[in-house]
């Protein structure tokens, strides 16, 4: 199947062309492959054939796009609409009844969004059975060929737009969604009401986790006091009990919070929340200098930084592209959160939903200085691109899709637990039991030389050498911080020299410091090596100097 794209530059065509393409090769049949050509003129439909037509319309330049339906309509019967750029059209206060003016033209019409990956599949199917229908006539504008002049279509054109282009003044022709859109797409109304909801979502995160969280935390306690009961002291019981299962059990207790944080994630990514909160940081982006599109990765890494870095992939400029991946890595990954977890549940009990967002803002702030800081640099000085700013609708989320997306994250979650944190409390234990072969003379043991070596660093910072241990241990997987910290401080750190200036220096240099290492090696493959070193020394230096502050101020105040 041939599909020839058109419509005006600024409505992103070539960007509609190349994605529709990419998806097609992932799920169009053998036996039926689809190509698409961007198509620059009229003329072109002549000369070779194609299936079907799309045309892509930019929403806030209406009039003008639609003037070329009619001529395409004229030349090829088989056409689909895709509206784009409507989130720019909603800003205007101007809403489109999409149904009607789909009747009205007679055409197929779909909304898509290829920078929030909205929509495109609806768009290769509704191209699909078009294609495989028989040439209409049929449709309203086709009457008008035996006197097709520009005036004439015009006026087609302008009556369609004034039944179906309605302004925010006339409430009985605007929907409530519309009306919604236009309050969370506010640059006024629109972040107070994110930091609203995201407060929300952490303080159910705390609130109702901590529940189950207390249930595993007995019921490990339990085993590990029935185990102690029925076994002999000796190297492998302790390695069983003080290394396996309290390491492995510390993890294992975040896990409701994990499943609760991205339910509410879930349901924000499938409602279309997520790409709201989208849009409103593209202004910030483009302030930056950078792509509208770099703010899908960083949202992304949330979740985890290795796809959040794999996803920049789809913006074409390799400037942006590069500079994009170099600011995921600021993003709180879902390996920091039992971290965070740990110590605002310990040490900031009474503002915990506010201390998790400073975590994430600070990250998000720090990632867009570091870009204006690297868009002055002559690796990264360009001009800024166009981009395609499209909302997607409200949807109402599905149990399916929010049940299999907390499952990919909580699947994630138990693997490395199986994995990386069952080796890393082994190998923890083994440095603290030896050479002494004593668990209480930690001071004499591998692990105490090895922190007080690394220390005279991370002193001025507050930590002390089993806090210094505990970050080394973090650099395969933040998760294993958790379980250091349970063998090493029993599983009770509120006693273990910390404060809260200290806590919260912790958890900073926990947010910025050397990425795990499957973040640096995705890195140095799809930016190189040299990007790849630099992210993780200027991490380090940053996340240094940034505790180093708090700590010393905090201390003073």
């Amino acid at each position: 199947m041939r599909v020839a794209v058109v419509g005006i530059e600024k409505s992103g065509k070539s960007l509609v062309c190349e994605a529709l393409q990419r998806l097609a090769e992932k799920t169009q049949p053998a036996n039926d492959p689809i190509r698409f050509t961007e198509v620059h003129d009229l003329d072109q439909l002549h000369s070779r054939d194609y299936d079907v037509v799309l045309q892509v319309v930019d929403a806030t330049r209406l009039e003008e796009s639609l003037m070329l339906t009619p001529h395409i309509i004229d030349e090829h019967q088989k056409i689909v609409l895709a509206i784009g750029r409507y989130d720019l059209l909603l800003q205007t206060d101007h809403s489109l009844n999409i149904p009607l003016l789909q009747q009205l033209i007679g055409v197929p019409t779909c909304r898509l969004s290829v920078r929030l990956n909205y929509g495109l599949p609806n768009c290769l199917e509704i191209l699909r059975e078009v294609a495989a229908r028989p040439a209409s006539k049929a449709h309203p504008i086709y009457h008008l060929r035996d006197q097709a002049d520009d005036e004439t279509y015009r006026a087609y054109v302008h009556g369609v737009l004034t039944q179906t282009l309605h302004h925010a003044e006339d409430d009985k022709q605007q929907t409530q969604l519309e009306r919604i859109d236009h309050v969370l797409t506010n640059p006024w109304l629109g972040f107070p009401i994110m930091f609203a909801i995201l407060y929300f979502v952490f303080w159910c995160t705390f609130t109702l986790g901590a529940y189950p969280q207390e249930w595993i935390e007995k019921g490990i306690q339990a085993m590990s006091d029935g185990l102690w009961g029925v076994l002999e002291p000796s190297w492998w019981s302790s390695l069983l009990i003080d290394g396996v299962l309290a390491g492995v059990g510390a993890v294992l207790a975040f896990l409701p919070n994990i499943i609760i944080l991205f339910f509410f994630i879930s349901l924000m990514e499938d409602s279309g929340y997520m790409a709201r909160e989208a849009y409103l940081m593209d202004t910030i982006m483009h302030r930056v200098g950078l792509h509208g599109r770099s703010f899908i990765p960083m949202l992304m890494g949330f979740g985890c930084n290795v796809p959040a870095i794999m996803a920049a992939r789809d913006i074409q400029n390799p400037k942006d592209r590069t500079l994009t991946m170099l600011m995921v890595p600021f993003m709180s990954c879902s390996a920091r959160l039992p971290v965070y977890m740990l110590f605002v549940d310990t040490f900031f009990a009474s503002h915990k939903a506010l201390v998790m967002i400073s975590l994430y803002a600070i990250g998000i702030s720090l990632s867009i200085v570091f870009a204006i800081i690297m868009k002055r640099t002559r690796w990264f000085k360009q001009d800024d691109d166009d981009t395609v700013n499209e909302l997607p609708e409200f949807r109402i989320p599905r149990a399916r899709n929010t049940a299999a997306h907390i499952w990919e994250r909580v699947a994630d979650y138990l693997q490395k637990i199986c994995t990386v944190i069952l080796w890393a409390s082994i190998i923890i234990w083994a440095l603290e039991y030896f050479p002494s072969q004593d668990l209480n003379d930690l001071e004499n043991s591998y692990l105490a030389m090895i922190g007080k070596a690394v220390s005279p660093v991370l002193t001025p910072l507050g930590f002390d050498w089993k806090m210094s241990v505990c970050l080394l241990t973090g650099l395969p997987a933040k998760e294993a911080i958790v379980s250091t910290l349970a063998i090493l401080y029993g599983g009770d750190i509120s006693a273990a020299g910390f404060t809260p200036v200290t806590a919260f220096s912790f958890m900073i240099f926990v947010l910025l410091y050397f990425p795990c290492v499957a973040t640096i090696a995705t890195l140095r493959r799809e930016a190189g090596k040299v990007w790849a070193w630099f992210t993780v020394v200027h991490s380090l230096a940053l996340a240094w100097l940034l505790s180093f502050i708090i700590y010393q101020i905090g201390s003073l105040l």
